[in-house]
């Protein structure tokens, strides 16, 4: 997943480009406009996340989230900001943006946003997911892999489709129970046992066992 970060400021750009790397994304940070419209040579984005207030203009991510729609961007926008005034709000989702971030903010809540966002327009774009020989349908929520069918209960499912979703990410045991298994009491134990689970229903390979945690293996 590619993500357009355009931020003026390095001391708010360098933590959040590091998080994200970290956590799997490629990210392209641009200071100011003129590096964005230049990175976007490169291919659109998966996700724009914008500064409000920029060099050129303090309205300068809304311009630019207003000409990248115009350009036909349908990807999801994060405007930053530290304006948090209702019209400001109000105006940054009109001009085609998604979601609202006020700063200061956590670089928790971001990334949670951040997939969020990312994990609807995954399911926007493409409700049928095809990884090798495994098939996920989104919409149905029906799985096959190799042709057969396999009928897998809902936290197999929703455990199974996070995986679909981002094949190339490698995911801490942490994440995947904050993530598919919130609220239980059962720990660490509770997603060896459901990898365990889509192993033996769909084959071995299909989640793969890496540094640092589980990622998709096909």
């Amino acid at each position: 997943m590619r993500i357009l970060l355009v931020e003026d400021e390095p001391t708010v750009a360098e933590p959040l480009r590091a998080l994200l790397t970290r956590e799997g994304y490629a990210v392209t940070w641009a200071p100011d406009l003129e590096a964005a419209w230049r990175a976007l040579t490169d291919g659109e984005p998966d996700l724009a996340i914008l500064d409000v207030m920029l060099p050129e203009d303090e309205n300068g991510g809304f311009v630019f989230a207003q000409q990248l729609r115009e350009a036909g961007y349908q990807g999801p926008i994060l405007f930053l900001t530290a304006r948090d005034a209702l019209e400001d709000r109000v105006a940054g989702l009109d001009l085609g943006g998604d979601d609202y971030l006020v700063k200061p903010f956590a670089l928790r809540e971001l990334l949670a946003r951040v997939r969020a966002l990312l994990r609807r327009e995954a399911q926007t774009k493409q409700s049928r997911l095809v990884r090798g020989p495994l098939e996920v349908d989104l919409a149905a929520r029906r799985v096959r892999y190799d042709g057969r069918s396999v009928v897998l209960t809902e936290k197999e499912f929703a455990l199974l489709e996070h995986f679909a979703l981002y094949p190339e990410k490698t995911f801490t045991v942490e994440e995947l129970l904050e993530r598919c298994f919130p609220g239980t009491t059962s720990g660490p134990r509770i997603v060896r046992v459901y990898v365990h689970r889509l192993r033996q229903k769909l084959a071995p390979q299909v989640i793969e066992t890496v540094p640092g945690g589980y990622r998709l293996g096909v």
